[in-house]
């Protein structure tokens, strides 16, 4: 188990449970715009925000960007310790940088001394830079691009997991020589396996919260099949605390994704699990419609249950045993079924109203 920081009112690792984070795509600067954006945010379902703070300008709207939201606000800033220093005062939940970014260890010494007087986490994020595609990419085999240090670009001839993990680890030791462990890490890269192969080397060697991220997934379509199984996958083998789904599109569509994913990986119920049968050549009745409307209905249910939308009435209440309530339709008529027992048959025009009357019961 990792240990656990503490990103204002909301706890990261140590068994907490897995937090949505997102980031701002605003003007900093721009106060009203901001805070706009992260109410949506909070709506959505959002449990921690970032922000950039590339100028004097932006460090100075902390304050009241915090005074107008009620989930934690993390500072992400790249060079400038001056920043850093600005947003600590000014009140926010963490910081975002890599300290052998920001110069001299007085410099290093001097984040890390604010931040433990304010029980302000860091995290350390190292990200790869886009990468060609490939079949499959092991661990230990090169590629080109990223932001790496150019001795680790080098030394492994390029953006490899190891590369990743050793540049991560590099910027953790400086901050642990300032005696600061209160530390959550990011190896994100676009391409997936290199991506979560350097998260799992970080797992063996390090007990410090992971945050999961796929970095440049691109536009929704498939940005979110590679979130899905870049930071799925590694849910799914108890790896990591906190998760980005980084996507080219509204940020309040990266919290539905990562609320998605979290649920398909069986982690956080909050929405019903809608489960279908692919159908065959038994199927009677026009199943895809009807799937597709329970669907539609389902985005106002929030009730963590599982409904099932099978093909035929043979096999559709076993297969579908573990459903809370589910329908199998047949010619005409279907079957309205509760756990595996058929509850009543129901002409096949009604299927889906009489399903969510059961609904309405759970």
């Amino acid at each position: 188990m990792t240990r656990r920081i503490q990103v204002g009112a909301v706890p990261v690792g140590g068994g907490a449970p897995v937090s949505i984070q997102s980031m701002c795509n605003t003007a900093t600067e721009d106060v009203e715009a901001t805070v706009q954006q992260i109410r949506r945010l909070e709506q959505a379902g959002c449990d921690i925000v970032r922000v950039a703070v590339p100028t004097e300008e932006a460090a100075r709207a902390i304050p009241a960007i915090k005074r107008g939201i009620r989930i934690p606000l993390v500072a992400d800033i790249h060079f400038d310790y001056k920043l850093a220093l600005l947003c600590i005062d000014g009140g926010v939940d963490k910081i975002r940088i890599n300290p052998g970014n920001i110069g001299s260890k007085e410099r290093v010494r001097a984040v890390a001394d604010g931040c433990r007087e304010r029980g302000i986490p860091i995290r350390v994020g190292v990200n790869g830079g886009s990468l060609p595609c490939a079949p499959r990419i092991p661990r230990t085999n090169p590629v080109n691009g990223g932001s790496l240090e150019k001795d680790l670009l080098r030394k492994y001839g390029g953006v490899t997991a190891e590369a990743l993990a050793e540049s991560a680890l590099g910027h953790v030791r400086l901050l642990e020589d300032c005696g600061f462990g209160d530390i959550c890490i990011s190896v994100k890269c676009s391409r997936v396996p290199v991506n979560m192969a350097a998260y799992e080397l970080l797992h063996e060697r390090v007990d410090y919260p992971l945050h999961l991220g796929v970095t440049e997934a691109g536009t929704p379509e498939m940005g979110v099949l590679k979130s899905a199984i870049g930071i799925g996958g590694l849910l799914c083998r108890g790896i990591g605390d906190t998760l980005r789904v980084s996507l080219t599109a509204d940020p309040v569509e990266e919290v539905t994704a990562a609320k998605k994913i979290l649920q398909a990986a069986g982690i956080r119920r909050t929405e019903p699990d809608l489960i279908a049968c692919p159908t065959c050549g038994r199927t009677q009745y026009d199943m895809l419609p009807i799937a597709r409307e329970v669907e539609r209905r389902l985005k106002d249910c929030h009730k963590p249950i599982t409904v099932a939308v099978m093909g035929c009435v043979v096999n559709g209440p076993g297969e579908a045993a573990a459903a809370d309530v589910g329908i199998a339709g047949g010619r005409g008529e279907g079957l309205l079924f509760a756990k595996g027992k058929i509850l009543r048959k129901v002409p096949q025009e009604q299927l889906v109203d009489e399903l969510f009357r059961e609904i309405e019961k759970l």
